[in-house]
């Protein structure tokens, strides 16, 4: 049955008993041994089993700092949550720590800057150099191996068979072959190769046998005998050479490397200048992967691309010479011959922007020297676009940004220039 109240006149049973309650004091205080009284402490909150912590107004308001922080336990969160539902004071100010604590951890995406490795890879350039250094002529292959590494690290297993299509210069007239991304890798490692040889370091092709110590031989070797497209594996070895090439330079580069010659099949190389030509062929041909993956790439450093084009500059001499003797040159023109060592006719090659310089280049002689009293021609070129000239991947007619002077001789040279291309 239902309680009565007091409201309907009923209070308790008269002569039932009641319970017993002890003599409460209005200030509760425990005794001591000695009989003095103290303040009876406080018990802590409990959370009760169906709701938050109960907690004093000011002890909420305490917590607004913490709970922004997200340094609360569950229950006291709990408890300021159901709080700032009732006080809009507390609301107000937990609003106001929210917004704080914001600027001071602002979101950031968890994805990494793109340019993030270059910047990292350009600051580990220029830091202080190893306890062996690496010789100053074999530093841009070691930069341009490195950039290049950085790319197919950041490409993925599809992107190795992107096609590419590798192209140069024969005669008159452009050539290409058709790749992938994974086979560029392979051709430069098998062209590197010819370096690792002169060294005395291991062959790549193993014991596959090129018809001819050529580049191009070697590289339709490899591809020839591969059982499969090359796929990424080929980087591992690609990257070792790498590695083993610049380590080898680095401790042999004072005991008569710059006499040691790179034998390319049809002609040779110094060791310091086989190097760079490595060099300017890596950049080269990470470019062409580059636009295969649509990758953003850039051009070496200044000090690099200026030593790529003096090596360019430096080999137009003979590259005229034997086109002149293919008959590729312009015929019916008188030509003057110089005396070995001394001046000769000259074509005055200036590169703009970076890496730039100017070049004397004798016409009628390698053995001749450029002479600025013998200038017959002047053309001008960006020193980028120069390079890819020199590479076979921009045509000779559409090179020069000006030309002044015997237009038979500019031709020429900026033929000669393309015809330094190979695969």
């Amino acid at each position: 049955m239902p309680r009565a109240s007091v409201e309907d006149g009923e209070g308790p049973v008269p002569g039932a008993a009641q319970p017993e309650k002890p003599d409460e004091p209005e200030n509760p205080e425990k005794l001591t041994e000695s009989g003095k009284s103290t303040p009876a402490r406080s018990e802590a909150p409990e959370a009760s089993a169906s709701g938050p912590l109960v907690l004093e107004h000011r002890v909420l308001k305490a917590l607004l700092g913490a709970w922004a922080l997200a340094a609360c336990s569950a229950e006291e969160s709990l408890a300021v949550e159901e709080h700032l539902g009732e006080c809009g004071a507390c609301a107000d100010e937990a609003l106001r720590l929210r917004g704080a604590v914001g600027l001071l951890h602002p979101p950031e995406s968890l994805d990494l800057d793109p340019a993030l490795r270059t910047h990292v890879l350009k600051g580990c350039l220029d830091r202080r150099p190893p306890r062996i250094p690496v010789p100053e002529w074999a530093t841009p292959y070691d930069a341009e191996t490195a950039r290049l590494d950085a790319l197919l690290q950041d490409i993925g297993d599809a992107e190795w068979h992107a096609p590419v299509r590798l192209r140069w210069f024969e005669g008159d007239g452009p050539t290409s072959r058709r790749t992938t991304v994974a086979g560029v890798i392979a051709h430069l490692l098998t062209v590197d190769g010819l370096v690792a040889l002169a060294l005395g370091l291991d062959d790549p092709l193993g014991d596959v046998t090129a018809e001819r110590p050529t580049p191009t031989a070697r590289t339709e070797a490899y591809w020839r005998t591969s059982y499969f497209p090359p796929t990424r594996s080929v980087r591992a070895p690609w990257r070792e050479q790498t590695h083993d090439l610049v380590r080898t330079v680095s401790f042999t580069s004072g005991s008569g490397s710059a006499r040691l010659a790179v034998p390319y099949g049809d002609f040779e190389l110094p060791l310091h200048d086989a190097m760079l030509d490595r060099a300017f062929e890596c950049w080269v041909h990470a470019e062409d992967i580059a636009e295969a993956v649509d990758y953003p790439y850039e051009p070496p450093s200044p000090r690099h691309l200026h030593r790529m084009i003096d090596l360019a500059a430096r080999m137009l001499p003979a590259a005229l010479a034997q086109r002149r003797q293919s008959g590729l040159a312009a015929p019916g023109r008188e030509r003057h011959l110089a005396v070995a060592g001394g001046p000769g006719r000259s074509l005055r090659l200036e590169i703009e922007g970076s890496g730039g310089g100017e070049w004397l280049i004798p016409l009628d002689s390698p053995a001749a020297v450029g002479s600025p009293e013998f200038e017959v021609a002047h053309v001008a070129l960006d020193g980028v676009e120069f390079c890819r000239l020199a590479a076979g991947h921009v045509p000779p007619e559409e090179a020069a940004a000006g030309q002044v002077g015997d237009r038979g001789a500019i031709r020429d040279v900026l033929f000669a220039a393309a015809s330094l291309s190979r695969m």
